[in-house]
Parts: structure tokens; C-alpha cells; sequence
């Protein structure tokens, strides 16, 4: 995405933020690791380790997780090696796993994956495909507000200041040239940092007006009587934008590339499979969820939420790179330097043996 493009249709830009003030990821649900310690069966040849551990969110901004592990297409790529799967609820505590070597290879939002490879000066990760677009919306009560002007002087939640979500909002209202302070949400629109658990009651209860946030929290405020005002991806060429990256450990790649292969098949293959089974691959992720979490999605919120989120194996890369580019531009953190995030060498290898064409790295490749 070149600097040239309209403003308005890169707001969302600006999720670089979390760089500087430590935001939590996309979600946006808190720090504490979940470890599901689930060994999946094994079968056929070993490759060149044992045991291969992966990390993702229980959400289905991460259905190609959730399905691939659910219906064991990540395990027939692997042979003999295992498969064992963790769970997260925020991603800075994903990377931390990855820096520690808790785990190999991630599904995880832009803000952290950037976070983590400048705070390593480029030696602790790299991205290596994409996994989702989309699935962020603002969500508000229609009996106060009935147009996006209306938007001035009510009260919005987002996930938590600097998080992906509250950074595009804030750039949203920067463009309709309302002002606000960014730490403390106070000004022409009362910015009310809200963990997505709390946001469907706060919204129930009408302590706020409205929400930008992520799904399923878009649906479920939908759910409660809530209208969707705006899409975050109509502000994006093609209406694409990163949500959800595969990144994996600098050192794990170097030493394991066999591995690294197969669980980028399995991940192609997955979204396949979702693409062309999407009543299926639904009831899969909704099962997943249920295993991992306990519950499941009602109909009325899984519904429109599945319906926003396009699995990609594309990563978007030019969106990754304009969200560090207008962060820098609105004076809101140095310049990153992310040359080098990107090696999808491994995954164009997959994509041209399957028959599908190669992705870009946006001048973001392998150094």
C-alpha cells in the first residue's frame, strides 16, 4: 500500500501503536496462558523432531487453528511427529512462549508479531503466512446514535488503550477531525477501554454507546440490540487487512525447515478445506471452542461473526506495512525498522506445489 493512497482507507493503520505503549493483541482477553498439553496421536514417517508445539487464541479470528488441530489436517502433514497445541488469550504472552521456546510456530495478530521482531532487533521470529482478514467492526446503540457524526460526544468501547482495535478507532476520529487524548480517552469522543468479556454487558447496561471491536464481541453486541455502523474493512483497499499471521521461532526455522513445511501444508490445506466446507468448518471451529473454553457460540452471534473473518494465506503484507508506516506518520512511534519480518519462502513452496500462486512480502522479505 503505497503512502499515496487516501487516508481514510488506511485509518486502521495506526495498530502499530501497541510498539510503543505495550498493548496487548487483537483480542485483547488478558495475559494468562492456557496450556492444553493435548499430544495429538501420531502417524507415519518422524520428521526432524519429536514433538512440533504450536500456540493460537480460542477465537475464530484464529479458525485455521482452531479447524486444522480440530479435524487433525495439521497432524496427517506432520507423519510422525506430533502435534501439541496451547492456547493463549493475549499476544504478548504468545511471544513470550516463542522467546522461551514453550512453543515453535504461532497464529498471532500484527501488533505483537511486530512488537516481538523489533524488540529482538529482527532475531526472535519471522512471519510466514497469513491466516485472517477481517472481523472488526463499531458496533453501537441505534436509539442514540444513528450516523457516524453522531459518533461525537457518546461513549465508545475499545478492547484496551493501544490495542489494535483502540489505535484505529482513535485514528478514525483523528480523520473526522474530533480530538482525543489517546491515554486517557477523554475529549470529543469519551474513548472507554473495556475487556471484549465485559464490553456486551457494559453495552447491555448502557454505560457505553458503542464499541469498535473484533468478533465475536461485534456479534454478540449485535445480539443485545446493538447496529453495525462501520466495517474496519471498508477502510482498506480490496477490504483486506491482517488479523491473524503465522509466525515461528528464528532458530526453529533455521533448524527445522521439514517441519515448518508441513505445518504451512496443513495450514493451506485448512483453508482449503474452510473455503470450500464453510457450514462445516464452522461447526468444527464452534466444537474446538467448546473443547477449549467450555462453551460454544449460540447461532445468532457465530453466524455473522464466521461470515466477517476470510481465512487468507496471503499475510497482507502491504497492510502490515502501512499500519507501521501511518503509526510513524501521525507521530505516534519511531520507525520501525521491519525489513526482514517476512519469509515466505517456505510457504510459496507449499503454495507452487499445490498449484496456487505465490504471495508478496512487500519488500518486507527475508533479509
Amino acid at each position: 500500500m503505497s503512502a499515496a493512497r487516501p487516508a481514510r482507507r488506511v485509518l486502521a493503520a495506526a495498530v502499530a501503536l501497541p510498539l510503543l505503549i505495550g498493548a496487548l493483541g487483537a483480542c485483547g482477553y488478558g495475559s494468562e496462558k492456557k496450556d492444553d498439553k493435548n499430544d495429538v496421536a501420531a502417524e507415519g514417517a518422524k520428521l526432524s523432531v519429536d514433538t512440533v508445539k504450536i500456540g493460537y487464541f480460542p477465537n475464530i479470528t484464529h479458525a485455521t487453528p482452531l479447524v486444522g488441530d480440530h479435524e487433525g489436517i495439521l497432524q496427517k502433514e506432520l507423519g510422525g511427529t506430533k502435534l501439541r497445541s496451547t492456547t493463549f488469550n493475549a499476544g504478548p504472552s504468545e511471544i513470550e512462549a516463542l522467546n522461551a521456546g514453550s512453543i515453535d510456530i504461532g497464529w498471532i495478530g500484527p501488533s505483537p508479531a511486530i512488537n516481538g521482531y523489533v524488540k529482538s532487533k529482527g532475531k526472535s521470529l519471522r512471519i510466514i503466512s497469513g491466516s485472517a482478514s477481517g472481523g472488526v467492526k463499531l458496533v453501537v446503540n441505534p436509539d442514540r446514535i444513528s450516523s457516524l457524526d453522531d459518533v461525537k460526544g457518546k461513549k465508545i468501547a475499545t478492547p484496551q488503550k493501544g490495542n489494535t482495535q483502540d489505535v484505529a478507532f482513535l485514528n478514525w476520529i483523528a480523520e473526522k477531525g474530533w480530538k482525543v487524548d489517546p491515554q486517557s480517552g477523554k475529549g470529543d469522543v469519551s474513548v472507554v477501554r473495556t475487556d471484549n468479556k465485559v464490553t456486551p454487558d457494559a453495552f447491555k447496561a448502557g454505560s457505553v454507546d458503542g464499541a469498535w471491536v473484533p468478533e465475536p464481541t461485534a456479534s454478540k453486541l449485535v445480539a443485545e440490540g446493538g447496529k453495525v455502523l462501520l466495517d474496519e474493512s471498508t477502510l482498506w483497499p480490496d477490504k483486506k487487512f491482517v488479523i491473524t499471521n503465522v509466525i515461528v521461532s528464528q532458530k526453529f526455522l533455521d533448524e527445522h525447515p521439514d517441519v515448518v513445511e508441513a505445518v504451512l501444508r496443513g495450514s493451506v490445506k485448512t483453508n482449503a478445506w474452510i473455503t470450500a466446507n464453510p457450514d462445516k468448518a464452522k461447526t468444527s471451529a464452534n466444537a474446538a471452542l467448546k473443547g477449549l473454553t467450555g462453551k460454544e457460540l449460540p447461532a445468532e452471534v457465530l453466524d455473522p461473526a464466521w461470515r466477517s473473518i476470510a481465512v487468507t494465506d496471503d499475510p497482507l503484507a502491504s497492510t502490515l506495512q502501512a499500519e507501521a508506516d501511518h503509526a510513524v506518520k501521525a507521530g505516534l512511534l519511531e520507525k520501525p525498522d521491519l525489513s526482514g519480518i517476512y519469509d515466505l519462502a517456505p510457504l510459496n513452496k507449499v503454495l507452487k506445489a499445490q498449484g496456487k500462486p505465490a504471495v508478496d512480502a512487500a519488500n518486507l522479505g527475508k533479509r
